[in-house]
């Protein structure tokens, strides 16, 4: 994907982390772990090892954030019909750069960072009908987006990269067993995501496991994929869904400056209609308090390249006077999303099994 500096840090941005809590927060989950999270593993080589469940961020076998279900939603049942593999954002955003380029990979501090606001604030979303699977990786400094020094920008991207890559091969190899499966990113972590489903989706065998991909935060130009198309509607599989979110009325400058168009899905109606869709669609919403699932809490519209919402009204929205809700792609419509997964995946499965009846 091209340039995208200005998506990660626009102007007030930060102010919008009061939708995040960083408290310890309860949770419910049925699972039986066979290892806690552990911040304190040290890499003998500085590379990740995929063999070792301390190298993944989220996953099935060990407790960890992405396992958190908000109270008003405990009784929702759980039930792993297929895998998503989440490519969480960017986490290493001090820009004075303690670590080089790129996070060390056994960073305490960034990795508690990462578990406590990405993973448990988004990769949760997929949890009842999901197995998460989330690798760390060696995230690229906030400043590769937006330094001048292009090479070295570049160069830690694809460290990234590399590391993302190499933890899905060990995912297929030593997880999957030929599982549907689900790609979802944010922010860095959808520039990591299109590259991986250009490489290993598209085109590709692989291809007829995707359940859909959710890459928020980033623009998917309409020139991206060459064959990978946007979903449809709210059933439609083996598609990709995308949107980036700023308050109603804001013409974000860079965007403004965008020569080419982005697919852009509204996650209430999950087509890309550009009418209005109302607040009573928007089934809720998970903001600082992870436990309260605010419904009707915005609207959404398709605006050019974005999605517009009205400014959302929650104790404390006093004081969040950015127009970029980047940092809540996920958040705003968490159940919205949380459904949607189920339905794509039922879906799915019966276009499965009625293609399986048709050849028999």
């Amino acid at each position: 994907m091209s340039n995208y500096k200005e998506y990660f840090l626009s102007k007030g941005i930060v102010i919008i982390f009061l939708f995040y809590g960083l408290q310890a927060l309860n949770s419910c989950s049925p699972k039986i772990y066979s290892q806690p999270v552990n911040y304190g593993f040290k890499s003998k080589n500085d590379l990740p090892d995929y063999s070792d469940l301390d190298y993944w961020a989220a996953s099935p076998f060990k407790s960890n954030p992405s396992d958190d279900v908000p109270k008003d939603l405990k009784n929702s049942l759980q039930d792993s019909l297929a895998d998503v593999f989440f490519i969480y954002p960017t986490s290493y955003t001090d820009m004075k750069m303690p670590d080089g380029w790129n996070a060390n990979i056994d960073d305490a501090k960034i990795n508690s960072k990462t578990d406590k606001e990405s993973i448990r604030y988004q990769a949760s979303v997929f949890n009842k009908y999901c197995r998460v699977f989330a690798p760390r990786y060696r995230q690229a400094n906030l400043d590769a987006f937006y330094t001048t020094n292009k090479e070295a920008a570049n160069a830690s991207l694809d460290t990234a990269y590399q590391d993302v890559k190499k933890a899905f091969e060990y995912y297929l190899e030593h997880y999957n067993n030929g599982r549907p499966i689900i790609i979802a990113s944010h922010s860095q972590g959808t520039w990591h995501a299109g590259r991986l489903l250009k490489e290993f989706f598209e085109g590709k065998p692989l291809e007829k496991q995707l359940v859909c991909a959710y890459i928020v935060g980033l623009p998917v130009f309409t020139d991206y994929f060459s064959e990978l198309k946007p979903c449809e509607d709210s059933t439609s599989t083996g598609c990709f869904v995308s949107w980036r979110t700023f308050e109603e009325g804001y013409e974000a400058p860079y965007v403004e400056k965008e020569k080419q168009k982005a697919y852009v899905i509204n996650p209430l109606t999950w087509t890309m209609d550009t009418s209005l869709a109302p607040t009573y669609l928007n089934k809720g919403a998970v903001l600082r308090n992870f436990n309260k699932v605010i419904s009707h809490l915005v609207h959404a519209q398709i605006h050019g390249n974005v999605l517009w919402v009205n400014k959302p009204k929650f104790f404390g929205s006093i004081f969040l006077h950015t127009k970029n809700y980047h940092i809540a792609d996920y958040n705003l419509f968490y159940e919205n999303i949380r459904e949607n997964v189920g339905t794509r995946i039922r879906s799915f499965l019966a276009n499965k099994e009625s293609a399986s009846t048709v050849n028999q």
